[in-house]
């Protein structure tokens, strides 16, 4: 059945509005905001009123978005003073941390689809630390919202180093998930074309996003702008720029949004904390 433009902005609306008001309930009681929304996804969706959402690709797409402009913002409030500490032990987490996770995962994954081999649902090795990859890296979005939306102090740097990994963690994922899928594809690995990949989401992700924040500081002090409004829309427009361009050079995207979002954040910004509201608005 077609869905006309109407009637999807009404549906989407209707989904953001009662997120907003589950949220100010959650708050209240203490429930983490994300799972809210989880809730009221459920509410709405195919096991609730019914709306069948099954389109990958705009899921995808409208998930990348998001992602984009949380990752920015959370690095815009974080501060290198805080980062510095931790950046050995977050970048250790980032990469050892995911490997054995995958590792311990997905013997898990293995032992369990065992038991149902009758069933038809047994897993090969290579298949369950496949699943295995695809969720060892923490969701950026899930560990921002937590740890910022609840307040939670943590002692001993924990709070920026769990931020840290969470934003510079899906490198080591994605290496992980191409090396197993090529795995099951050929069944052979070029151990050049790993590293290559591996340091190319690193290397580039860093560069891009460090070299691309440092314009756009540049670019935003200048342009002086009669509407300033519009700063707000040219923040966004840096976002995205940033991630696709890192993207299209082979690097991790993600990583080089977050990392433009430090260099914007800890440095002099004309109508930084406008910005920094809007910004706020749109993560939640």
């Amino acid at each position: 059945m077609n869905i006309s433009v109407e009637m999807g902005l009404l549906v989407s609306a209707l989904l953001i509005f009662c997120s907003i008001l589950i949220s100010k309930t959650g708050y209240r009681f203490g429930v983490p905001t994300l799972l809210m929304f989880l809730l009221a996804g459920m509410l709405f969706g195919t096991d609730g009123l019914g709306i069948q959402f099954d389109d990958v690709s705009v899921g995808q797409h409208i998930g990348m978005t998001a992602l984009c402009i949380i990752l920015f913002t959370g690095g815009m409030d974080t501060k290198m003073a805080d980062i510095r500490p931790v950046l050995s032990p977050g970048i250790t987490l980032a990469t050892v941390g995911v490997f054995l996770t995958t590792l311990f995962c997905g013997l898990f994954v293995y032992w369990i689809s065992g038991w149902q081999h009758d069933m038809g649902i047994g897993f090969t090795w290579i298949g369950a630390f496949l699943l295995a990859a695809t969720m060892s890296s923490t969701d950026s979005a899930s560990v921002f919202n937590i740890l910022r939306s609840q307040r939670i102090h943590l002692k001993y740097n924990l709070r920026p180093m769990l931020e840290l990994e969470s934003g510079c963690n899906d490198p080591m994922a994605y290496l992980l998930t191409i090396i197993l899928i090529q795995c099951l594809q050929v069944g052979e690995l070029s151990g050049g074309q790993i590293l290559l990949s591996f340091l190319l989401q690193f290397v580039v992700g860093i560069a891009g996003g460090y070299v691309l924040g440092r314009v756009s500081v540049w670019i935003i002090n200048r342009v002086n702008l009669k509407n300033t409004e519009l700063y707000f829309i040219l923040v966004l427009c840096f976002v995205f720029i940033i991630y696709t361009s890192v993207y299209l050079l082979k690097g991790n995207g993600y990583f080089a949004v977050y990392i433009a979002g430090m260099v914007i954040g800890n440095n002099r910004l004309f109508k930084k904390r406008e910005i920094a509201t809007f910004l706020d608005g749109m993560t939640w």
